[in-house]
Parts: C-alpha cells; sequence; structure tokens
C-alpha cells in the first residue's frame, strides 16, 4: 500500500527584512545576515505579528543558498512562538509556476523551500509544537513570505 501525505495550509508569515549585511566569503562560499524587522502573521489557524530583532543567516555556494531563519511570533492571543525556519533557495530547476488558488507562491525554474518548527508553552498553540510544516517562500517587495502547510 502507497500512502501519499496530505498538505493543508495553516497561515502565512510576511516577516519586514532589511537588506542583508556581509559577514564573509569562505572557499565558495558567501555568507550573510539578514535581519527580520516585523510582520505579520495571517491564516485559518494563526494570527498575530512577526517580533523584530530575529534574522536570517545564509550560506550561498554556488547558485544554492542555504538559510536558517530564528525569529519569534506574537499571536493574537499574545502568546510567543519561537520559531527555528531551516530551507534551500536556488534557481535554475526544473519547477513548473506553483499555485494555491490564485497566490503565485512560486515562479518556474525557482527553488524555495523551508521546515519551520515552533516551539512554545502557551496551551492553546501547542499543535505548533506538535506538528510538522513545509513552508512555500517568496520574497515580495522588502518581505520574505512563508505559507506553511502541515503535514497530514
Amino acid at each position: 500500500m502507497t500512502v501519499t501525505p496530505s498538505l493543508s495550509y495553516a497561515f502565512e508569515i510576511r516577516a519586514a527584512v532589511a537588506p542583508a549585511l556581509h559577514i564573509g566569503h569562505g572557499d565558495g562560499e558567501r555568507t550573510e545576515f539578514t535581519p527580520i524587522t516585523g510582520g505579520t502573521v495571517r491564516g485559518p489557524r494563526l494570527n498575530g505579528t512577526v517580533l523584530a530583532g530575529g534574522g536570517d543567516w545564509s550560506s550561498t555556494r554556488g547558485t544554492v543558498c542555504e538559510l536558517e531563519a530564528r525569529y519569534l511570533l506574537r499571536a493574537d492571543d499574545g502568546a510567543v512562538v519561537d520559531v527555528v525556519n531551516r530551507g534551500y533557495c536556488h534557481e535554475g530547476c526544473d519547477t513548473a509556476d506553483l499555485y494555491d488558488g490564485d497566490i503565485r507562491l512560486a515562479e518556474a525554474g525557482s527553488y524555495f523551500r523551508t521546515a519551520p518548527v515552533f516551539r512554545t508553552d502557551a496551551a492553546a498553540h501547542l499543535w505548533l509544537a506538535r506538528t510538522v510544516f513545509v513552508g512555500l517562500a517568496r520574497e515580495e517587495d522588502t518581505h520574505i513570505v512563508i505559507r506553511c502547510y502541515t503535514v497530514d
């Protein structure tokens, strides 16, 4: 019996970002830090804000960018949620335009996927810390937008 997991849309994180800060170059690698300055969280399962003060550390080797973002969310009920979001971003792959309804999540030829992990002790939001998520990310102006889906 073959089983294919399904995904359910949970919420979208719109993280406002400042210009990247150059950290250094290694052997064929560029390292940068991108400050997160705020933002919003909206969706059927979670609403709130992205708190300023986190950021995204990225290492680019060739055309592949490996990222690790760390930041906090504040749910509308006041609960604070810690986020660690790792992923990859690169161009030149064999992918089509990707849509969720009318929303274009990715352009053909681009790959920007993450695996966010959430921590909180707020009873109303414990489901976040007990669920596997997949993030489909994109850039929009001065924001990184991550559409988060639960793996069912």
